[in-house]
């Protein structure tokens, strides 16, 4: 079964050609992220205009890497939340429009799903029942999957996502966007013991809270620059940002380490998969692995490459979906961009207002 998946909920363009639910056929992605760094994060509306401006190229460029026609297609696959609506109405728009005009089946599929999904890209061994931890600029959520393909949220963040907080410290400490991998990049030259970071303690012990800890750096940044600004100084000669991102980066691991381990014992699953864009993060794979490897448990993270968003991920959600016996969509489809991920197999409904 060869899916042709769109993914559009950010600021990558991708389509993507899937085979199975296990083999990329193409995987073509066109970013705004150099555009986006102009302003130091995603603006929405350019966002969305840059989707317009590629999305018929990136949809020839992954048919024409997969040898593949439309005839050769079997089922159009399309991210339709959670995500910036805009972004996420230009490619619903171009999945919905194929699918039409080639009568194939149309599925919309959950952004996180996908994340978690792409590793059954990755791994020919991964399989049901598992326990994920998915980790994004928007979202961190332990999740499980069982064998009906049903997703379980265990914990999820109250306030920042992980993401969402190396982001806005990287800007406060000058670094460019996206800024979790500059952080990841100059930890590898800093002590990671050398500042002190608080740790939240939450009624539920799976559920993340970051915004403490976003403050607790601001605080010492802030406070950097203010001493600076009195001794006539560069505020990094009073706070070295090599061991800064290094602190920083381990407060916010041990954390997801510390709640995945207790999400392995609570489920007792055999395999753990890591997903999502922070999930690219060396020193989080590592140290996710090292305690998997404590624990008896098979780790998976995808490439690197598929922890961005991508094409493909949706395309090998989109087949255990359909394997699921979810039945395909009709031209009604819309974006949502609040969709939860226990509700995968079903879109949310839209309260619409009736006029008095």
């Amino acid at each position: 079964m060869n899916i042709l998946a769109f993914e559009s909920s950010c600021d990558e363009t991708s389509v993507a050609v899937v085979k199975d639910g296990r083999e990329i056929l193409a995987n073509v992605i066109a970013s705004s992220a150099d555009l986006q760094s102009q302003f130091g994060g995603v603006v929405p509306e350019i966002a969305a205009r840059e989707h317009v401006k590629v999305i018929t190229a990136v949809i020839a460029e992954a048919l024409a890497k997969a040898a593949c026609t439309m005839e050769d297609i079997a089922a159009v696959a399309v991210t339709a939340g959670p995500g910036l609506a805009g972004s996420l109405l230009v490619g619903v728009s171009a999945a919905k429009a194929l699918a039409y005009a080639y009568n194939k089946p149309l599925y919309p599929v959950h952004h996180l799903a996908g994340h978690i999904c792409a590793n059954f890209l990755c791994d020919p061994n991964f399989d049901v029942p598992y326990t994920g931890l998915i980790v994004s600029g928007g979202h961190s959520h332990l999740v499980t999957m069982d064998k009906e393909y049903n997703f379980q949220i265990l914990g999820r963040t109250l306030d920042d996502a992980c993401g969402e907080a190396f982001d806005k410290i990287a800007r406060a400490l000058g670094l460019p966007y996206p800024g979790g991998p500059q952080i990841d990049k100059l930890s590898f030259a800093g002590d990671s013991t050398r500042y002190e970071f608080p740790e939240s303690h939450l009624q539920n012990a799976l559920d993340f809270s970051f915004s403490g800890l976003k403050t607790a750096a601001l605080t010492y940044i802030n406070r950097a620059k203010m001493q600076a600004a009195q001794k006539g100084i560069d505020w990094t000669d009073l706070l070295n940002i090599n061991d800064f991102a290094a602190s920083f980066q381990a407060a916010i691991i041990r954390t997801l380490v510390k709640h995945s381990e207790k999400a392995l014992k609570l489920t007792q699953a055999q395999r753990f998969a890591l997903a999502g864009g922070v999930a690219a993060n060396t020193h989080l794979r590592e140290a996710l692995a090292a305690m998997c490897r404590k624990n008896k448990v098979d780790f998976t993270c995808p490439d690197r490459i598929l922890c961005t968003d991508n094409g493909a991920m949706i395309g090998a959600a989109a087949y255990y979906l359909i394997l699921s016996g979810v039945k395909p969509t009709d031209s009604t489809l819309n974006a949502y961009p609040s969709w939860s991920l226990d509700k995968w197999k079903s879109l949310p409904q839209i309260n619409v207002r009736k006029k008095i």
